[in-house]
Protein backbone atom coordinates (compact mmCIF):
# COMPACT_ATOMS: atom_id res chain seq x y z
CA UNK A 1 0.00 0.00 0.00
CA UNK A 2 1.35 3.33 -1.33
CA UNK A 3 0.99 6.61 0.99
CA UNK A 4 1.31 10.58 -0.41
CA UNK A 5 3.99 11.74 0.79
CA UNK A 6 4.32 12.91 4.07
CA UNK A 7 1.19 10.36 5.34
CA UNK A 8 3.57 7.37 6.33
CA UNK A 9 2.46 6.45 9.51
CA UNK A 10 5.60 4.18 10.08
CA UNK A 11 7.88 6.27 9.03
CA UNK A 12 9.41 8.61 12.03
CA UNK A 13 8.17 12.54 12.14
CA UNK A 14 10.97 14.99 10.99
CA UNK A 15 13.12 15.93 13.81
CA UNK A 16 12.44 12.44 16.00
CA UNK A 17 15.02 9.62 16.32
CA UNK A 18 14.56 6.18 16.53
CA UNK A 19 16.95 4.30 18.84
CA UNK A 20 18.81 1.33 17.61
CA UNK A 21 19.30 -1.30 19.77
CA UNK A 22 22.30 -3.52 20.52
CA UNK A 23 21.55 -7.40 20.26
CA UNK A 24 21.37 -8.30 24.14
CA UNK A 25 20.89 -11.73 24.01
CA UNK A 26 24.23 -14.20 23.44
CA UNK A 27 22.31 -16.67 22.01
CA UNK A 28 20.85 -14.25 19.22
CA UNK A 29 24.36 -13.40 18.10
CA UNK A 30 25.31 -17.44 17.76
CA UNK A 31 22.18 -18.07 15.82
CA UNK A 32 23.05 -14.57 13.17
CA UNK A 33 26.47 -16.31 13.01
CA UNK A 34 24.69 -19.62 12.24
CA UNK A 35 22.81 -18.50 9.17
CA UNK A 36 25.34 -16.26 7.91
CA UNK A 37 27.35 -19.25 7.92
CA UNK A 38 27.56 -19.80 4.21
CA UNK A 39 27.67 -16.14 3.59
CA UNK A 40 31.36 -15.32 4.22
CA UNK A 41 31.16 -11.75 3.23
CA UNK A 42 27.90 -11.41 5.83
CA UNK A 43 29.41 -13.24 8.26
CA UNK A 44 32.78 -11.16 8.42
CA UNK A 45 31.02 -7.69 8.06
CA UNK A 46 28.84 -8.97 11.25
CA UNK A 47 31.81 -10.40 13.20
CA UNK A 48 34.13 -7.15 12.51
CA UNK A 49 31.15 -4.92 13.53
CA UNK A 50 30.28 -6.41 16.39
CA UNK A 51 33.93 -6.87 17.98
CA UNK A 52 35.41 -3.92 17.16
CA UNK A 53 32.96 -1.38 17.79
CA UNK A 54 33.84 0.45 14.38
CA UNK A 55 31.26 2.23 12.36
CA UNK A 56 29.66 0.95 9.32
CA UNK A 57 30.84 3.86 7.62
CA UNK A 58 34.30 2.99 9.44
CA UNK A 59 34.13 -0.93 7.85
CA UNK A 60 33.44 0.34 4.45
CA UNK A 61 36.92 1.97 4.45
CA UNK A 62 38.78 -1.06 5.22
CA UNK A 63 41.01 -2.48 1.96
CA UNK A 64 41.28 -6.32 1.32
CA UNK A 65 45.27 -5.29 2.12
CA UNK A 66 45.04 -4.51 5.36
CA UNK A 67 43.40 -7.60 6.77
CA UNK A 68 44.81 -10.08 4.28
CA UNK A 69 47.02 -12.44 6.65
CA UNK A 70 45.88 -10.66 9.90
CA UNK A 71 46.14 -12.74 13.21
CA UNK A 72 44.92 -12.74 16.20
CA UNK A 73 46.33 -9.69 18.24
CA UNK A 74 47.76 -7.84 15.36
CA UNK A 75 46.52 -3.92 15.15
CA UNK A 76 43.90 -2.90 12.25
CA UNK A 77 44.26 0.88 12.08
CA UNK A 78 41.42 2.48 9.94
CA UNK A 79 40.75 6.37 9.07
CA UNK A 80 37.21 7.05 10.60
CA UNK A 81 35.31 8.91 7.94
CA UNK A 82 32.99 10.88 10.60
CA UNK A 83 36.14 12.42 12.54
CA UNK A 84 39.10 12.09 10.41
CA UNK A 85 40.72 10.37 12.60
CA UNK A 86 42.58 6.75 12.83
CA UNK A 87 41.32 4.44 15.42
CA UNK A 88 43.17 1.44 16.25
CA UNK A 89 41.89 -1.96 17.19
CA UNK A 90 43.34 -5.45 18.39
CA UNK A 91 42.25 -8.21 16.30
CA UNK A 92 40.92 -11.10 18.26
CA UNK A 93 41.09 -14.60 17.03
CA UNK A 94 37.02 -14.83 16.33
CA UNK A 95 37.27 -11.98 13.68
CA UNK A 96 40.91 -13.04 12.22
CA UNK A 97 38.59 -16.11 11.55
CA UNK A 98 36.10 -14.77 9.98
CA UNK A 99 38.53 -12.17 8.11
CA UNK A 100 40.51 -15.22 6.56
CA UNK A 101 36.82 -17.00 6.01
CA UNK A 102 35.92 -14.51 3.95
CA UNK A 103 39.28 -14.01 1.97
CA UNK A 104 40.09 -17.53 0.96
CA UNK A 105 36.54 -17.73 -0.61
CA UNK A 106 37.69 -15.73 -3.79
CA UNK A 107 41.24 -13.98 -5.03
CA UNK A 108 40.82 -10.17 -4.20
CA UNK A 109 43.05 -7.50 -5.31
CA UNK A 110 44.78 -5.84 -2.14
CA UNK A 111 43.87 -2.30 -3.15
CA UNK A 112 40.22 -3.22 -3.62
CA UNK A 113 37.54 -2.39 -0.48
CA UNK A 114 36.92 -5.24 1.33
CA UNK A 115 32.72 -5.22 1.61
CA UNK A 116 31.44 -4.34 -1.86
CA UNK A 117 28.17 -5.91 -3.37
CA UNK A 118 27.05 -7.56 -6.21
CA UNK A 119 26.22 -4.36 -7.71
CA UNK A 120 28.80 -1.91 -6.34
CA UNK A 121 29.84 -0.77 -3.16
CA UNK A 122 27.91 -1.49 -0.17
CA UNK A 123 26.29 1.78 1.88
CA UNK A 124 25.41 2.35 5.34
CA UNK A 125 21.56 2.31 4.39
CA UNK A 126 22.36 -1.17 3.04
CA UNK A 127 24.27 -2.63 6.11
CA UNK A 128 21.30 -1.27 7.92
CA UNK A 129 19.17 -3.15 5.68
CA UNK A 130 21.23 -6.49 6.52
CA UNK A 131 21.35 -5.92 9.90
CA UNK A 132 17.17 -5.34 10.22
CA UNK A 133 17.03 -8.84 8.23
CA UNK A 134 19.41 -10.58 10.12
CA UNK A 135 18.10 -9.84 13.69
CA UNK A 136 14.40 -10.22 12.70
CA UNK A 137 15.00 -13.44 10.80
CA UNK A 138 16.02 -14.98 14.85
CA UNK A 139 13.07 -13.63 15.96
CA UNK A 140 14.43 -10.72 17.77
CA UNK A 141 12.13 -7.77 18.60
CA UNK A 142 13.14 -4.13 18.53
CA UNK A 143 14.48 -1.67 15.91
CA UNK A 144 18.11 -2.49 14.43
CA UNK A 145 20.63 -1.11 11.75
CA UNK A 146 24.06 -0.30 10.95
CA UNK A 147 24.57 0.88 14.72
CA UNK A 148 23.10 -2.20 16.34
CA UNK A 149 27.05 -3.95 15.77
CA UNK A 150 29.14 -1.62 17.36
CA UNK A 151 26.62 -0.86 20.11
CA UNK A 152 26.54 -4.99 20.75
CA UNK A 153 30.07 -4.61 20.95
CA UNK A 154 29.60 -1.62 23.67
CA UNK A 155 26.59 -3.49 25.34
CA UNK A 156 28.64 -6.69 25.80
CA UNK A 157 31.64 -4.83 26.85
CA UNK A 158 30.03 -3.34 29.83
CA UNK A 159 27.30 -6.13 30.70
CA UNK A 160 29.89 -9.33 30.63
CA UNK A 161 33.79 -7.63 30.98
CA UNK A 162 32.59 -4.71 33.47
CA UNK A 163 34.55 -2.42 31.36
CA UNK A 164 34.05 1.62 32.72
CA UNK A 165 32.02 3.77 31.10
CA UNK A 166 35.09 6.08 30.34
CA UNK A 167 36.84 3.58 28.60
CA UNK A 168 33.89 3.29 26.53
CA UNK A 169 33.79 6.89 26.05
CA UNK A 170 37.19 6.86 24.67
CA UNK A 171 36.61 3.70 22.13
CA UNK A 172 33.49 5.50 21.16
CA UNK A 173 34.78 8.99 20.83
CA UNK A 174 31.75 10.43 22.81
CA UNK A 175 32.05 14.02 24.56
CA UNK A 176 30.46 12.60 27.74
CA UNK A 177 29.90 9.11 30.07
CA UNK A 178 26.09 10.08 29.90
CA UNK A 179 26.38 10.30 26.18
CA UNK A 180 28.11 6.73 26.23
CA UNK A 181 25.72 5.57 28.66
CA UNK A 182 22.42 6.75 26.72
CA UNK A 183 24.02 5.28 23.26
CA UNK A 184 24.35 1.62 25.00
CA UNK A 185 21.26 1.44 26.43
CA UNK A 186 21.65 0.29 29.62
CA UNK A 187 21.66 2.90 32.13
CA UNK A 188 18.06 2.61 32.52
CA UNK A 189 18.16 -1.59 32.80
CA UNK A 190 21.34 -0.71 35.88
CA UNK A 191 19.28 1.88 37.61
CA UNK A 192 16.76 -0.56 37.81
CA UNK A 193 18.99 -3.39 39.24
CA UNK A 194 20.14 -0.84 42.24
CA UNK A 195 16.54 -1.03 43.26
CA UNK A 196 16.69 -4.76 43.90
CA UNK A 197 18.89 -5.04 47.33
CA UNK A 198 16.87 -5.99 50.01
CA UNK A 199 18.17 -4.51 53.35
Amino acid sequence: MSFAKGENPHHPQLGSKIKVEPIREKRAIGRIKKILADQPRNLCLFTLGINTAYRASDLLTIKVGQVRGIKPGDVLEVKQPKTARFRSVVINPVTATAIHGFLDSGHRPDDELLFIGKRGLLTVPSISRLVKTWCREVGLKGNYGSHTLRKTWGYWQRIERGTSIPLLMEAFGHATQQQTLSYLGIQADEIAQIYELEL
